[in-house]
């Protein structure tokens, strides 16, 4: 897509926002109107149908520019319009977080954004390192992890160069050196901007029983109250967010007729946002994976999607080496998409979605292997406050299968429980009953 159609683009969705509900509330979706795009001299169509069909669906500028609150997905118009548009989707939305980031983020070339400047590298020599600093690259950051046995380097790039450009230079000069760009991963089902509340206080104690999750923090709420949750953050100080809320629900909230799949076992969130929908890089993950692998756990569940990235995918083997599951979402820019990671490393627990009737979402993504598939639709969860909310997405499916992991302790002893589905559902659908009506809850 040309400069000036991005731009047209932009300035389209930017009107329909304004002429949208300005009182959107936490978790909302708002209508957009239908969008009239410009057309330029010689009759060259700025967007075609595909464009336009997205742009005129309810939500949609929710779903190309979301809030670490986000938690409904894309909404289910959109996914029934097919790949597409679910394509074009994903591809407007991470334009959208680059343009409006560009201080901090840049495109890595492929349309992927990464951390502006930097590329990072695991476990450097001496001598490669060396190489790098004579070519002009200076250290960022320095972080050895221990409990991984690994240490990750963040090398600003040369005045003026971009993280591409850098990448390349620094596989020329020093060529041993393994090294990446600093990827940005997004939440798989809606996104997360912090919200004005308490965090979840840590309660300390908890069962034998211990699961980790990966996200943004998690704010207050009664179906938390006395549960074992312990924070901490990795870009900055944790800041609760609805979608980390909604997960961690799903995972040990308790409050009448509403319960996690994990309820009684102890939560440990690690906030890889800091309240900042431009954070989320792999170089956080990292450093997020091995504080969790750290303690005494047996399941970690991500419920975000990115490219693949090498130094996610190291510290990811060094967990599974420890005896630590990992579980993970397929994310939602539907079958077309390239597959997400961390969902398609080998070892993983990739999990898609299912609705109520157990029909694989139309939106649930194409990981490089899927095992299980769980509750993502038709389904509450809770919200930062109180009260309950309708969820959609991989995101929601993930620590349901992941509490089922935890109780029944292996990934075998876990199929043994599944049963059939609709689509592709892997293995089949496990937590099916773990499933909350909305309706039970009043979820708004």
């Amino acid at each position: 897509m040309s400069r000036l159609i991005r731009q047209l683009l932009y300035a389209a969705v930017g009107a329909a926002a304004l002429s949208a509900s300005a009182a959107a509330q936490l978790l909302g979706v708002s209508a957009l109107p239908p969008v009239s795009l410009p057309v330029p001299a010689g009759n060259l169509p700025v967007a075609g149908p595909i464009v336009q069909n997205i742009l005129s669906q309810p939500g949609a500028q929710q779903a190309i520019s979301p809030t670490l609150d986000t938690v409904g997905g894309v909404t289910e118009s959109i996914a029934n319009s097919g790949a597409p548009s679910l394509l074009e989707l994903r591809r407007l939305r991470l334009d959208e977080l680059i343009r409006t980031n560009r201080a901090t983020v840049e495109n890595d070339g492929s349309g992927l954004p990464v951390r502006r400047g930097i590329v990072a590298v695991l476990n450097p020599d001496p001598m490669g390192l060396q190489s790098a600093l004579r070519a002009g690259f200076r250290i960022a950051a320095d972080e050895p992890d221990p409990n991984l046995g690994l240490r990750v380097v963040s090398l600003a790039v040369p005045n003026g160069m971009s993280a591409k450009a850098g990448l390349k230079l620094l596989q020329r000069v020093a060529p041993q050196l393994e090294a990446d760009f600093d990827h940005l991963f997004e939440p798989a089902g809606g996104s997360l901007a912090p919200i004005a509340g308490a965090a979840a206080a840590f309660q300390g104690g908890g069962g034998s029983r211990a699961i980790g999750m990966i996200d943004g923090g998690v704010a207050s709420h009664p179906s938390l109250a006395g549960k074992s949750i312990e924070q901490n953050g990795f870009a900055g100080a944790p800041q609760p967010t609805g979608h980390g809320t909604a997960v961690a629900s799903l995972l040990v909230g308790s409050q009448g007729p509403f319960r996690g799949a994990a309820t009684g076992a102890q939560l440990l969130v690690a906030d890889v946002y800091g309240g900042n929908r431009a954070a989320g890089s792999a170089t956080a993950i990292v450093e997020a994976l091995g504080w969790l692998s750290g303690h005494r756990l047996q399941v970690i569940n991500i419920s975000l999607v990115g490219p693949p990235n090498r130094l996610v995918q190291r510290a990811i083997q060094a967990v599974q080496s420890r005896g630590i599951e990992v579980v993970a979402a397929v994310g939602n820019d539907g079958p077309a998409a390239p597959p997400q990671y961390p969902a398609s490393y080998p070892g993983v627990i990739a999990v898609t979605a299912v609705d109520a009737g157990g029909r694989a979402l139309p939106e649930a993504g194409k990981a490089t292997h899927l095992d299980f598939a769980a509750p993502g639709a038709d389904m509450a969860a809770a919200i930062p406050g109180n009260g309950y909310t309708r969820v959609r997405g991989t995101s929601f499916a993930a620590p349901l299968a992941a509490a089922r992991l935890l109780a029944t302790g292996s990934p075998v002893a876990l199929a043994a429980e599944a049963r059939p589905g609709k689509g592709r559902v892997g293995r089949g659908i496990v937590c099916g009953p773990c499933r909350i009506d909305p309706r039970v809850v009043s979820a708004r």
